[in-house]
């Protein structure tokens, strides 16, 4: 008689968690799906870049920053050195990110080389091997701006960023997986192929081109490190400066809707 009251105790209990169970498990469905959902949305809300490449339409309803938060966000994004350091939830591979910056200094360091013409060899040779940093302030400059022309041609290979954006953009989840598996992929594997060619063949003539220039010419080199470490501070102070501008015209064309506006807007 114990053992079947036993019996039924336990059936009792079965027969109760049988009916709360589907309860638990609803209630862990439904907590999971909340989950989901808020990742997606977290997933699915716009970041600073994605803010800044909007079309004056979507930004008028998205984009309620402020100057400073603007100016902010272009640092943030476009800053060599934050950018290639510090990470935060971009679109681009933060080692090929890395691989870039170094890339930039040996590219400096190339075109300063080359800037090195007779006028400047005289010019050290007259100094008797000092430094005169007023005289090379235009070849720092040159230097500078054609090493971030070739740098910005460069990154449109190695950087994802754009490609990525565009599924984000898709709002069919059919045509967004079609789009993923079929061209998008095949689009950023025929970037990176091209990045890795061409960075191989450019640090390969670096190398040999500025190691010929340095056997040659052995006085001119603290004078040439010099020029290139000073282009590369240079690319690091301009961004501070450069980005003060598009918010003077951004910020007032997103206060009102006007065509106008529209225009302004297009400019910054």
């Amino acid at each position: 008689m114990i053992k079947i009251k036993k019996n039924s105790d336990s059936q009792k209990k079965r027969t109760l968690n049988m009916i709360t169970n589907p309860f638990k498990k609803t209630k862990k469905l439904k907590l999971g799906k909340d989950k989901i959902k808020k990742e997606t949305k977290k997933n699915l809300e716009l970041k600073g870049f994605e803010l800044n490449s909007l079309e004056y339409e979507e930004a008028l309803k998205l984009d309620k920053r402020n100057y400073f938060q603007y100016y902010f966000s272009l640092i943030k994004n476009n800053h060599p050195l934050i950018v290639s350091f510090i990470p935060f939830k971009d679109y681009n591979s933060l080692i090929i990110k890395m691989f870039l910056f170094f890339f930039s200094f040996s590219l400096d360091l190339t075109i300063n080389a080359i800037f090195f013409n007779d006028e400047t060899m005289h010019k050290i040779h007259e100094d008797k091997g000092s430094y005169d940093f007023l005289f090379q302030i235009p070849q720092i400059l040159y230097s500078t701006l054609i090493s971030r022309f070739i740098n910005g041609l460069i990154n449109k290979f190695a950087l994802t960023q754009d490609s990525i954006l565009s599924i984000k953009e898709e709002a069919d989840k059919n045509k967004l997986d079609e789009k993923f598996q079929q061209k998008l992929f095949k689009i950023i594997k025929i970037k990176f192929t091209i990045f890795f060619i061409l960075c191989f063949i450019l640090l390969s003539t670096f190398w040999y081109y500025v190691t010929c220039f340095c056997g040659i010419y052995v006085n001119t080199q603290t004078h040439l490190i010099k020029d290139s470490l000073i282009s590369l501070l240079t690319s690091f102070i301009m961004p501070f400066w450069q980005y003060l501008i598009p918010g003077l015209f951004r910020i007032p064309s997103l206060m009102v809707d006007k065509p106008t506006r529209k225009y302004l807007y297009k400019f910054s």
